[in-house]
């Protein structure tokens, strides 16, 4: 069943959340960012160097997708109302194997659902956008039960969170501002030389390109733009991760898949897909196990309940119980 989601109220619930971090979530991003900025920086040293400028992107792929865990993991404990120290950033290395093994199955899968158009590609991300927070939440799962998980969770849901993304649409393009103003001066040179001729040596036109911006050199404007992207990515992915969070527990609650067993919304599968509810004390606030519940007989499954609010008595024959009929 899709849950209607009011992203306004979700902001502005993530908004008073993230003033009560005891940790500055901005100061948290920044961190996060600035050590993938030096990261992507390593990839600089063995440019023309084949070997070592393959090792150093592998490597540096790596360690960004570890420390992306760790900001989500951040943001987790965040919105849990713990306190989450600088060093949950490094948390994500834990997990690091399971989650570099997921984000290339997803990849793979994303390619292969791609070579079809580039529709089915869109959708293949949004259906596994909630696999990397099933991971993190229960390290155990197998990288496949991430993914499906995901799958169930996001159905009816990728159109609802593909209007989140746009919503922050703004601040992506803020922050790549620099960079686009870089790529719009050299298209406009190109467009100039070359014109409107078939023929062209890529030689001779990048001899005339200027790649100065504004008459700044052009490392500059580079470094420029890193600094420019991770100000204003500070002010705002903190926000926009604990919001993405908050999406994924209306997932799991609509879903029933993932949820806690001390969830009041908690449901155990069972007869191939079916869900049970399962039994609940002190009006459904705690998760109450089958072998729990007075009564119960492991042989026959049958027995009496007797709760604060439900009575009833379940026989395996008939299935009638405290929830009154057929579950």
């Amino acid at each position: 069943m899709t849950e209607r989601i009011d992203r306004r109220v979700y902001k502005a619930r993530v908004r008073e959340l993230l003033e009560t971090a005891q940790v500055s979530p901005r100061r948290m991003a920044a961190l996060w960012l600035g050590l993938k900025a030096i990261l992507s920086l390593l990839n600089y040293i063995g440019n023309g160097t084949n070997i070592l400028y393959v090792f150093l992107m592998v490597l540096t792929l790596m360690l960004s997708v570890a420390l992306d865990a760790g900001f989500v993991l951040y943001c987790m404990t965040v919105r849990r109302g713990e306190r989450a120290e600088y060093l949950t950033l490094f948390d994500g290395f834990s997990v690091a194997g399971k989650v570099i093994l997921l984000t290339l199955v997803e990849w793979l899968f994303v390619a292969l659902w791609s070579m079809l158009f580039i529709i089915p590609g869109i959708i293949a991300l949004y259906r596994y956008r909630f696999a990397l927070y099933n991971l993190l939440e229960n390290p155990e799962l197998g990288v496949m039960d991430a993914l499906s998980m995901s799958k169930r969770q996001t159905y009816g849901l990728k159109g609802q969170i593909f209007l989140l993304d746009l919503s922050y649409l703004g601040w992506g393009l803020l922050a790549a501002l620099p960079d686009l103003l870089y790529r719009y001066n050299i298209q406009v040179q190109v467009q100039g030389i070359v014109g409107g001729s078939l023929y062209w040596n890529l030689q001779d036109v990048l001899n005339y390109v200027n790649p100065d911006v504004f008459g700044i050199p052009w490392m500059a404007w580079e470094a420029l733009s890193a600094v420019w992207a991770l100000v204003v990515s500070m002010y705002y992915r903190a926000h926009y991760q604990c919001v993405e969070l908050a999406y994924f527990d209306t997932a799991k609650r609509a879903s029933g898949v993932g949820l806690a067993p001390d969830s009041d919304d908690y449901q155990t599968p069972y007869d191939g897909g079916n869900n049970y509810p399962a039994p609940y004390d002190d009006g459904g606030e705690r998760y109450q196990s089958a072998e729990s519940v007075d009564g119960y007989d492991g042989n026959d499954r049958s027995g009496s309940y007797d709760g604060n609010e439900h009575s009833g008595s379940y026989d395996g024959n008939d299935r009638s119980g405290p929830y009154g009929g057929e579950p």
